[in-house]
């Protein structure tokens, strides 16, 4: 329950917040300020609807207004579009609210992390357990999942009243299941 909680928080805040970002993680992106906790910076990031909506379908939205601080890699629409056919439609039905919870969770972590302190091959846990491994070139800060998928940071530091967002191109998965 904690860790959906936490998912929740982390993951709203990105929404909002990336309206303010920039598509580069440098010191200047530092300054994004959503005024808002995660849960009133939900709904304010037209690039994040499809995240919203799986927030929603995963029973945690109503959740995102705990005191943090958390920090989300929040992927956007355009990530959303990336899944193979299907998939986020089969995530966002009633039956595999689990399922769509352990994906969300798995871009959640507790803390404030700017991209600034991140460091190349860098380890980093989510709330729900997961390991997120960092890599950097220059400006740039990629993430890759337990899959061994990679998404890149987008907007970063994007600062709610609770924490802070990433946003990035694509869905990072959870291990699988063993």
């Amino acid at each position: 329950m904690k860790k959906q909680l936490i998912a929740a928080i982390a993951l709203s805040l990105t929404l909002g917040a990336t309206n303010f970002a920039s598509a580069q993680t440098t010191p200047d992106a530092s300054a994004k300020m959503t005024k808002a906790d995660l849960a009133g910076s939900a709904a304010l990031s037209p690039d994040h609807t499809t995240l919203l909506a799986a927030l929603k379908a995963a029973g945690l939205a109503d959740r995102a207004k705990a005191k943090g601080p958390y920090t989300i890699f929040a992927p956007s629409n355009a990530a959303f579009d990336k899944l193979p056919a299907g998939t986020l439609d089969n995530l966002l039905k009633p039956a595999n609210k689990k399922t769509l919870s352990g994906i969300l969770t798995t871009h959640v972590v507790e803390g404030s992390v700017k991209a600034a302190d991140l460091q190349d091959g860098q380890s980093i846990k989510t709330v729900s357990g997961q390991t997120l491994t960092v890599s950097k070139q220059g400006d740039s800060v990629m993430i890759k999942d337990a899959q061994g998928n990679s998404a890149t940071v987008t907007s970063a530091d994007i600062q709610a009243t609770n924490g802070i967002v990433h946003s990035i191109d694509a869905v990072l998965m959870p291990a699988p299941a063993k």
